[in-house]
């Protein structure tokens, strides 16, 4: 039986082992040195392409590959890349970047965001932003089918008439955001929303579709588009910059493992937008494991051994 003092020592103990380990970054503390380890954020995109990544690079090489899921943003990925806590990065979005890591104005040439990110991820952090998947993940605003037709809704321009009595669910960060944010929309487009909500993002289909929200805004690659039927709102005054899809790598670890970068490579230009929403599509809409989607894909496409 434990004496007084010594249970205080147990629990000052397990206290002190708690606030060591808090000091890393989530689901990193167990990473093997001597693997490439993949990050990815915590949504069935980055999840997929993850495992894409893994499953390309243990194809082609006896390498070992370690998963780090769930990173919680793309400010916590990119400080897991400078920390050297990962190696690559699954998926890093030229908008969100050009924003975020880089703290630039947003660009909204396509070519122009991507000669960017890869020119200043060279220079500034020593990192390799390779060319884009081939699909973007761009926000969008999205409303029901029925509303659009009732309505006659085709471009975002078209809900200024009603946007005073409309509710908008989105997610919190873009309320908050700089540039291509809340703040930046009103400003070009004109208009506010009645109320906006924010919420996470995976729950705005189902709460446009519900008739909780008038008006979402939502990304879209998302497989739930389709699922719910939604309508996806022409963004005609150009807003929104591009979010072409890449994977980030380290250049210490491509030097390290010198085959890397041209399996790396193989999935650039493979996976168009429509693509990538039917593969989420079978992680969200039909409850799929990423990991299996991803192997059947790359099975599907021989590992694109002949690029």
């Amino acid at each position: 039986m434990l004496t007084f003092k010594r249970l205080r020592a147990v629990i000052l103990t397990v206290c002190l082992v708690v606030m060591v380990s808090g000091c890393s970054l989530p689901g990193l503390s167990g990473t093997d040195k001597n693997a490439i380890s993949v990050g990815t954020l915590g949504y069935s995109e980055s999840q997929i392409m993850g495992h894409m990544v893994r499953l390309m690079i243990e194809h082609y090489t006896d390498y070992h590959v370690e998963m780090v899921n769930n990173l919680g943003s793309s400010i916590v990925q990119h400080q897991a890349m400078m920390n050297g806590d990962i190696d690559i990065s699954a998926t890093r979005y030229t908008g969100t970047d050009l924003a975020g890591a880089l703290e630039m104005e947003p660009e909204k040439d396509p070519k122009k965001a991507l000669e960017i990110c890869k020119r200043e991820f060279q220079k500034r952090f020593d990192q390799t932003w390779f060319d884009s998947y081939g699909f973007a993940n761009s926000y969008a605003f999205m409303v029901t089918n029925e509303f659009a037709k009732k309505e006659h809704l085709q471009k975002v321009s078209d809900l200024k008439r009603l946007a005073p009595k409309l509710s908008l669910g989105v997610d919190n960060s873009w309320l908050k955001r700089k540039g291509d944010g809340y703040e930046g929309f009103t400003k070009q487009y004109g208009f506010k929303f009645g109320k906006t909500y924010p919420m996470q993002i995976g729950l705005v289909y189902q709460a446009v579709d519900n008739g909780e929200m008038d008006v979402v805004l939502a990304y879209t690659t998302d497989g739930r588009i389709a699922a719910f039927n939604l309508k996806v709102l022409e963004d005609d005054q150009h807003f929104f910059p591009p979010y072409d899809t890449s994977l980030v790598a380290r250049n210490d670890v491509l030097k390290k493992y010198p085959k890397l970068k041209g399996i790396l490579q193989k999935l650039s230009g493979k996976i168009s937008t429509a693509q990538m929403q039917k593969l989420n599509y079978e992680a969200d809409g039909k409850m799929r494991e990423p990991a299996v989607i991803a192997k059947e894909f790359l099975e599907n496409h021989h590992y694109f051994e002949e690029q």
